[in-house]
């Protein structure tokens, strides 16, 4: 008779089989989400669902920030809003002075013909709470697709660039700060112009400016601002100001260190830029707009077969002009012999008259001696010499 356990203790595949299934599993879906993107969606679906749980789960913090807050003591809040006022006086002379500088250069732009740069529209946000993991710099923000927030939208405070947007929901989105170490944002330095990129430390305290040639002309407390040539950061953003330099004998690169300007874990209250550059369409579509247009390329096509032409015109203009020395010998020499046969026919001719003898000879040469005296050339440009006979006709 066979033992068989109940079904209460029926444990199924052994321990090590169902290891094996669940890790090949995990290994499964983590390379499809960093390959593909396959769970982008499941991702967003399952944030949406546990956003109304989240908010429940920070209604006692709220409560406990609002009374302190609340309780704050009257000194604090007359210290405060003096400077606010001082604060709000400089804004005002600074915006002042920058509608003038504006419009002037809204009218240099004109006059040089260069296009003019977009506007941005920027989002109010407040920060939530930190990312759950540690050895990461990213916070989450209360603004969404819902409130027009787009992937990779730079995000700001009062004093610079904070970081970007790496993750969007429906109603929440992940900010990653410049600290984080795999962020980096393309600068230049605002005194010389100098370009590199800059990127976060994995302690998420300051920032390195890599690839800066020792060469390079750098120092203690130069500003560096967004170049704007990625195409995501406007142009001009203050990111942070250079704090340390070593110059390394090993390597020809300087190690800079960086210090951001804006208060990374200070404030909560940001703002996400709407940035949208000019992008020019790539070279390809210059390229198919010229073959779809064949008449030109006809007519360079056909002007090609008329240079051998007039290759060939010009080198018979340049012989004619300029003769081979061999064609001059060869008509030398056939002159020669031309201008001595005449001459030797009519000597023994005269003698022989002097004898009685009619000159058959002279008679039948003498017509003859100018079809002798035609040089064999090569060249068409080389002129035909005058005979012996017909020089003696022409002048008795």
């Amino acid at each position: 008779m066979e033992y068989s356990p109940p079904p209460l203790f029926k444990q199924g595949p052994s321990a090590i089989a169902r290891l094996v299934v669940f890790v090949a599993l995990a290994l499964m879906l983590l390379v499809l989400d960093a390959r593909y993107k396959t769970l982008e969606k499941v991702r967003e679906v399952i944030g949406t669902g546990l956003y109304p749980l989240q908010r429940v789960m920070l209604v006692p913090r709220d409560a406990v920030r609002g009374s302190l807050d609340f309780l704050t003591s009257g000194y604090q809040l007359r210290t405060e809003n003096s400077a606010l006022q001082a604060n709000n006086l400089k804004l005002s002379l600074i915006a002042s002075q920058t509608g003038q500088l504006e419009a002037e250069n809204r009218h240099l732009r004109d006059l040089l013909q260069l296009a003019q740069r977009p506007g941005m529209q920027a989002t109010p946000s407040e920060i939530q709470y930190d990312a759950r993991d540690p050895f990461t710099q990213k916070v989450i923000i209360d603004q969404g697709t819902r409130s027009g927030i787009q992937l990779g939208a730079p995000v700001v405070s009062e004093g610079g660039v904070l970081g970007q947007v790496t993750r969007i929901y429906a109603l929440q989105a992940e900010v990653t700060l410049i600290t984080d170490k795999d962020q980096a944002i393309p600068v230049q330095v605002v005194r010389t112009g100098l370009r590199s990129v800059i990127y976060g430390t994995p302690r998420g305290e300051a920032l390195d400016l890599r690839f800066v040639p020792s060469s390079a002309d750098l120092q203690v407390g130069d500003q560096l601002v967004t170049s704007g040539l990625d195409g995501v950061f406007p142009p001009g953003l203050p990111v942070a100001k250079v704090a340390q330099i070593d110059h390394q004998a090993d390597t020809a690169f300087a190690r800079v260190i960086c210090t951001p300007v804006a208060q990374i874990h200070g404030p909560r209250q940001l703002l996400v830029l709407h940035y949208q550059p000019q992008v020019l369409p790539p070279p390809a579509e210059f390229e198919s707009g010229s073959s779809r247009d064949p008449g030109k390329n006809a007519g360079k096509k056909g002007a090609k077969p008329d240079a051998p032409k007039a290759l060939a015109t010009d080198g018979a203009s340049s012989a004619a002009a300029h003769p081979q020395p061999e064609a001059k010998e060869a008509a030398k020499e056939s002159t020669k012999e031309s201008t001595k046969e005449p001459a030797k026919e009519a000597t023994k001719g005269a003698k022989e008259s002097a004898k009685g003898v009619p000159n058959t000879t002279a008679k039948s040469n003498a017509p003859t001696a100018p079809n002798v005296a035609k040089p064999a050339s090569p060249n068409p440009g080389i002129a035909k010499p005058a005979s012996a006979g017909a020089t003696s006709k022409a002048h008795p």
